[in-house]
């Protein structure tokens, strides 16, 4: 595994346990050799974890769209920031640049980022790890939800399992390692579950 692309917060939040572990995972990428791709901003859960990883000397590549350069606060810092056209562009060039995809804590672009990839792969685009790392269960509601779309029948519980769920940093690397994409396709029959 090359880099992992993390998703996360332009903002904090509000325990310091977020904090913590985007600090922790961009430490940890530069000690397994994996590089980081994220939305390049120099604020919040996102530039934290950009700042531990060029700290401990990683490899860490910043996109972000023109119009977010100002808003978002661009990473000056970053010695490879891509600047793109719009956030189509850089949600895929993310995704090109990248080999897993793990949500830190974070607000609606953070989950519509994760949950497209994770779509990408469900359709068969892509055979590449999502997931989510859950500090303090910040993900507990949002995983329940998707238990209850699968019991609805609108989720294959195949593509259910396919987000890979940790709460510490290091056992969520491991899990996406092991990672192995279903083989079931998207669309659920009336009588499948």
């Amino acid at each position: 595994m090359r880099r992992i692309c993390v998703f996360s917060g332009s903002n904090s939040g509000r325990r310091s346990a977020y904090r913590e572990a985007a600090v922790s995972l961009g430490r940890l990428l530069v000690r397994e050799r994996i590089g980081l791709v994220y939305g390049g901003a120099s604020v919040g859960l996102m530039g934290a974890m950009a700042d531990a990883a060029m700290a401990a000397g990683g490899e860490v590549i910043g996109v972000m769209p023109q119009s977010l350069v100002k808003r978002e606060v661009a990473h000056t810092g970053l010695a490879d920031l891509r600047v793109v056209g719009s956030m189509h562009e850089r949600k895929a060039l993310m995704a090109e640049l990248s080999d897993a995809f793990v949500a830190l804590p974070g607000g609606i672009g953070t989950l519509e980022e994760i949950f497209e990839v994770w779509t990408w792969g469900q359709l068969g685009s892509h055979g590449k790890p999502c997931a989510f790392l859950n500090i303090e269960g910040f993900y507990d509601r949002l995983l329940g939800f998707l238990d209850h779309v699968v019991e609805e029948v609108f989720l294959k519980p195949a593509h259910r399992r396919m987000i890979v769920v940790e709460e510490r940093p290091e056992i969520l690397i491991e899990a996406i390692r092991g990672y192995s994409p279903p083989s079931v396709t998207k669309w659920v029959g009336h009588h499948e579950r």
